[in-house]
């Protein structure tokens, strides 16, 4: 029922979404007869509510603007914010002007007082005024430390902040002009006075990687260092290891196992063996380092790897879920040493069709560590020096992992062809190129893998009907796949009756090749929604997989740690015990869920913050060089294009498209000039010239290497050379801002 809910309120929030019946609602999302029961009492639970209203005709709608909203305020660079309410409504975020902000900062909830607009296109419009900030939803902020007219300043970093901080006393912690620092507000901004501050920590010297790096870990509030009390558990643990077999664990170091992971990897959670049996089958061995018998459940290390979630993985930087003396040490599946593992041997046909799977705690000691580079030159028969055992292995990997994903693709698995990026660095650690991300048959080799083990234990724990963290994906929601339709229309190919995922699969392989390809492969990830974690059983959409779960990465994520768990009860012969403490409650694993799930997003944005940091560091040195790049994104203010090599999406406002009324025409998912008839799509290949670079803001300003529209003709008036003069200023002023 509370996945009805959920689905229900996402599809009457959408600014697309039309009032329907309670009939037609169940339709659209997808509801079959025998959960029509079910989804009827999760919509009056949220009539009930007041989260949802029945209004004329019996038509659903929710409810309307209420004269006062609650909600997080976001702030705008250009003075205004938008809150966005706790409780949606029939009119979505509330607009706020620059003047009634009362001072509010990104993040903050906010009390606001709701105004009427007048009528606009047959609907009402409202502004809001921020009466009240019921909780400030952050008193730290990360920036450069300035000096402007003998006051000291800091300019915020990132995309949430805007306003300078005034600080006092910048010698209390020795910070120098440049530095970045961690700021610390004592008294927030009012319509009259900017935010003061004091200097709670230095990071140093604004441009250099390892301060960047801390401005982002700051920022997104990563973990730092582990306490004494995990650290003490961590050297017990290490020192009472003795690489052993016992009567409840086989010995399995005579067999040819090995590791494939990146070139910098340390922490190798699995491992890999495939054989034939008697029968002629293969019979598929996948070893996952057993960290739960290092972490008891509710321990320090246990309690801290819940907080933390799972390990970050920055450019040149590792934050780990686990201590490295575990991570790097006993938990890691090294080469030539002995190390404990939970097996998962999976028996299948010559099509790849499962024919059983068994569980085991081993002990094994694997022959090679291969990096995937070295592994596809063993593949591709280009690699000498290496032993016949792991050469023999590896070609066995190679042919079962074909097959699987032959398998896996007809059941309908999905697969988006979106290109990723490595950066390179030099010895001061700046980064001065990007080169495509390897991505050579080894990377499926091991993706297959997993997928196949997570499946198989997730398949055990179904039949035991308990609770436990599962990896879910939804089916995407109907007006997701009907905007998807209509965008692949535009770039010309075929549209089927039904968007399910083999007409996506059949999507994908026609823009193969073409320039469509990028665009297309991108919209398709935007329909889909984003995987979480929840004990929900609603399976895993893009895996075509009806039960899901993780459990191939103990040492980096926390939902792995759960799984392994239950799967040691599973092999003690008690899971279907009753009161089985290791069987955490529906409520208590949907709030675990949610947290590493927000874990996991905050790792990837932080992620992915630093790397633009990088690429822009760079970027601002090559002022008027040109990029390749592909129209991402089309709003009415600009076109936003991705530049492909370096993995980051830049803007081109309309006043450097050429001159012309440029307006955004959504059904035509186009940007158009008036006069010129010129449009541009999705999916547009562009070449592009760096304007300005705002590394502190996030931000890249582009413009076409050539003009779309040629101003000496028909648009060359002097009216019309007036207003470009006056928009290149505004532009200019914006830039420097």
């Amino acid at each position: 029922m509370e996945v009805f809910k959920r689905e229900i309120l996402k599809h009457v929030t959408r600014r697309d979404y039309s009032p329907v019946k309670l009939s037609s609602l169940a339709k659209s999302l997808g509801v079959d007869d025998a959960d029509y029961p079910e989804f009827k009492t999760a919509f009056k639970e949220l009539r009930r509510m007041g989260r949802v209203v029945v209004g004329p005709k019996n038509l659903i709608t929710l409810p309307q603007m209420s004269g006062r909203v609650i909600g997080t305020f976001r702030a705008n660079p250009k003075g205004f914010g938008f809150v966005i309410p706790l409780e949606p409504n029939s009119h979505g975020d509330l607009f706020v002007g620059p003047r009634d902000t009362a001072g509010a900062m990104t993040g903050d909830t906010v009390s606001a007082r709701v105004l009427k607009k007048g009528v606009r296109g047959g609907q009402m419009r409202f502004i809001g005024v921020i009466e009240d900030i019921l909780q400030r939803g952050r008193n730290r902020l990360v920036g450069k430390l300035h000096k402007s007219n003998d006051q000291w300043m800091v300019e915020p970093d990132g995309k949430e902040f805007f306003e300078p901080v005034v600080v006092d006393d910048v010698t209390a912690k020795g910070a120098n002009l440049n530095d970045k620092v961690i700021v610390e507000i004592i008294t927030f901004a009012t319509e009259t006075s900017i935010a003061r501050g004091v200097i709670v920590e230095v990071l140093g010297k604004a441009g250099l990687y390892e301060s960047e790096t801390q401005s982002v870990i700051a920022q997104h509030g990563l973990p730092g260092d582990f306490d004494e009390q995990c650290l003490d558990q961590t050297r017990a643990a290490s020192a009472a290891f003795v690489a052993k077999a016992d009567a409840k664990r086989d010995d399995i170091t005579d067999e040819v196992i090995i590791t494939i992971d990146p070139p910098d990897a340390k922490d190798f959670d699995d491992a890999i063996s495939p054989r034939r049996n008697t029968d002629g089958n293969w019979v598929l061995g996948i070893h996952i380092a057993d960290v739960s018998t290092f972490i008891p459940m509710d321990s320090p290390l246990d309690v801290e790897a819940r907080d933390r979630g799972n390990s970050t993985y920055l450019p040149r930087k590792v934050i780990p879920m686990l201590p490295e003396i575990l991570s790097n040490g006993i938990c890691s599946l090294q080469p030539k040493q002995k190390r404990f593992a939970k097996s998962v041997y999976i028996t299948y046909d010559d099509n790849a069709n499962v024919l059983g799977r068994e569980f085991a705690n081993s002990l094994i000691c694997s022959r090679a560590r291969l990096t995937y580079q070295e592994a596809d030159l063993i593949i591709r028969q280009k690699a000498q020096n290496h032993p016949g055992e792991v050469v023999a292995l590896l070609k066995d990997m190679e042919a079962l992992a074909r097959v699987i994903e032959k398998r896996r693709a007809k059941n309908g698995m999905l697969h988006l062809d979106l290109p990723e990026t490595e950066l390179v660095f030099d010895d001061d650690g700046r980064v001065v190129d990007a080169e495509p991300a390897d991505d050579s048959y080894p990377h499926t080799i091991i993706e297959m893998f997993m997928v196949e083990a997570n499946e198989a234990v997730a398949a055990l724990l179904d039949r035991f009907n308990i609770p436990f963290m599962r990896r879910i994906h939804p089916e995407p929601d109907p007006t997701s796949v009907k905007n998807l339709g209509r965008f692949v229309k535009l770039c010309g190919l075929k549209v089927p009756r039904k968007l399910d995922r083999a007409a996506i699969q059949d999507l994908l392989a026609a823009a193969k090749g073409k320039s469509s390809s990028y665009a297309v492969n991108v919209y398709i990830l935007r329909s889909l929604q984003k995987a979480e974690y929840a004990p929900l059983h609603i399976g895993h959409f893009a895996l075509a997989s009806k039960a899901y779960c993780h459990f191939t990465s103990p040492i980096r994520r926390y939902a792995d740690l759960l799984v392994h768990r239950l799967l040691q009860c599973y092999l003690d012969h008690h899971l279907n015990m009753i009161g089985l403490e290791e069987v955490l409650p529906d409520a208590e694993l949907a709030e675990i869920g949610k947290h590493i799930s927000f874990t996991e997003q905050r790792s990837a944005d932080a992620e992915r913050e630093l790397k633009i940091v990088l690429i822009l560091q760079m970027l601002s040195g090559r002022i008027g060089s040109e990029l390749d790049c592909v129209v991402s994104g089309l709003t009415n203010f600009g076109i936003f294009v991705q530049c492909i090599k370096y993995g980051i999406e830049g803007l081109i406002e309309f006043g450097d498209l050429g001159m012309d009324e440029w307006k955004f025409d959504d059904g035509a998912q186009a940007v158009i000039g008036k006069h010129s008839g010129k449009s541009i799509h999705l999916g547009q290949d562009m070449k592009v010239t760096i304007v300005a670079v705002n590394v502190q803001g996030r931000h890249l300003t582009l413009a076409p290497a050539k003009m779309l529209v040629d101003s000496r003709r028909r648009f060359n008036t002097p009216a019309n050379r007036q207003k470009a003069r006056r928009g290149k200023k505004e532009r200019q002023a914006r830039r420097h801002r």
